[in-house]
């Protein structure tokens, strides 16, 4: 009343069960329950998600983690499993999902995962993962993230992910290694494609994406997938990397290097060339003590100074068991342990199967030396490079043209009149 309102208290009542029976209205129309469907063109987009899964790998039952890409038209989808959700794994999935789907869609859908976004701001503003970028300018598909929390604007991939588990996992026998599980999921795939029916196209699943395939792009060589880290090689000529090491050549102690991480290589990269290779250790347990990863061949140049670690040195207990009989041979007489360094060091100069090769028939002569070593290793390369041709020899030789003797240029000698004194 003292604000000029006249009206009784029932009519404000009533408007206040108006509106909010208005406003409730308003919330069950545009809620968080109620959806668009959505519609998408053939080549137009492809959605991606990870999920988790158990699999008995090598006779242990470990979790996955399970990259699913699946196109937005056709509906082809394709599963990868991996140890981690890195950004290697992340590359790597999408450049085998992007090879078994025959080509690259113009958009990709994904959620804020942090393999791609390094911050997410106000509104559809992201922060990027360079390296995300790289990969997206390389396969030229334009990167779409869902808002926070809003799993139904790729609902599609969101299904995939509880459909795979009745459709595929159910049925997982065990695999030796990681490839044979991929290579099984691939293959399980393909098969469903020819099984399932297209939701929404009286056609299966691979009819529509042999229909779908001519809008792909085709992709290039595939994206060099790698996350690049800068180690310092400690002196005793190894670099760290998820709680283990690993070896590097010798030249190199005391330096930084580049490190090349892959799903499941380690590439190590100094003065713009690969020094080494590594194959990847993961490992999910904790409380397991890291593991040190030696290649022999890497402290060849130390030992030329210090012959002397050979005999306790830790990388050689992993020599082929040739080198390793001729080192407990040449070990019990005096300098025995250079002699046997400047046998491993012929691995630097020559091929290595043909050094062990010269070893081990040295080995049976019985004289386990570096001069038979040397002399048998020189008879071995040297039968490979001589190539004589072969000559096609008559059964009969035949003289044709019968020589003539002249006596009579003797008398020149008569006639000299230098005579020796």
């Amino acid at each position: 009343m003292a604000l000029g309102y006249d009206g009784s208290y029932g009519r404000v009542a009533a408007f206040i069960r108006q509106w909010k029976h208005e406003q409730r209205q308003a919330r069950q129309t545009t809620g968080r329950g109620v959806f668009v469907p959505l519609c998408f063109q053939p080549g137009e987009a492809f959605q991606f998600d990870w999920g988790e899964d158990w699999a008995v790998i090598a006779g242990h039952r470990v979790k996955l983690q399970v990259a699913h890409t699946k196109l937005s038209f056709s509906r082809a989808f394709i599963l990868r499993a991996y140890p981690l959700q890195t950004h290697e794994m992340l590359f790597d999935a999408l450049t085998e999902a992007f090879r078994v789907l025959g080509g690259v869609p113009r958009r990709g859908i994904f959620d804020n995962m942090k393999t791609a976004v390094d911050r997410i701001g106000s509104g559809k503003a992201r922060q990027v993962n360079l390296r995300f970028m790289a990969l997206a300018s390389h396969y030229l598909f334009e990167a779409t993230f869902c808002n926070p929390a809003a799993g139904w604007e790729k609902g599609q991939i969101e299904k995939t992910v509880q459909d795979a588990r009745r459709q595929i996992w159910q049925d997982l026998p065990a695999f030796p290694d990681l490839g044979a599980l991929n290579a099984w999921l691939e293959a399980r795939c393909l098969d469903c494609w020819e099984r399932l029916q297209h939701a929404e196209l009286p056609h299966s699943v691979s009819e529509v994406h042999a229909s779908e395939r001519p809008y792909l792009m085709i992709p290039g060589r595939p994206f060099d997938g790698f996350v690049e880290q800068t180690k310092r090689v400690s002196p005793t000529c190894l670099i760290q990397f998820e709680g283990n090491r690993y070896s590097v050549p010798a030249s190199f102690a005391n330096r930084p290097v580049s490190l090349r991480v892959y799903p499941d290589k380690l590439r190590i990269i100094a003065e713009g060339q690969v020094l080494c290779v590594h194959d990847r250790i993961i490992t999910r347990s904790h409380g397991v003590p890291g593991r040190t990863v030696y290649d022999w061949r890497h402290y060849l140049a130390v030992i030329q100074r210090k012959p002397g670690a050979l005999r306790n040195g830790a990388p050689f207990t992993e020599l082929p068991a040739a080198f390793r009989t001729l080192q407990d041979q040449l070990l019990r007489r005096p300098g025995g342990d250079r002699e046997m360094a400047e046998i491993l060091a012929l691995v630097l100069q020559h091929d290595e199967q043909a050094v062990l090769c010269a070893v081990e028939l040295a080995l049976e002569d019985g004289v386990a030396t570096k001069t038979h070593v040397l002399n048998t290793l020189h008879r071995l390369i040297d039968a490979k490079r001589t190539v004589v041709p072969r000559l096609d020899a008559p059964q009969a030789l035949v003289l044709e043209h019968e020589p003539c003797a002249d006596t009579g240029r003797y008398d020149i000698l008569r006639r000299d009149s230098r005579h020796a004194s």
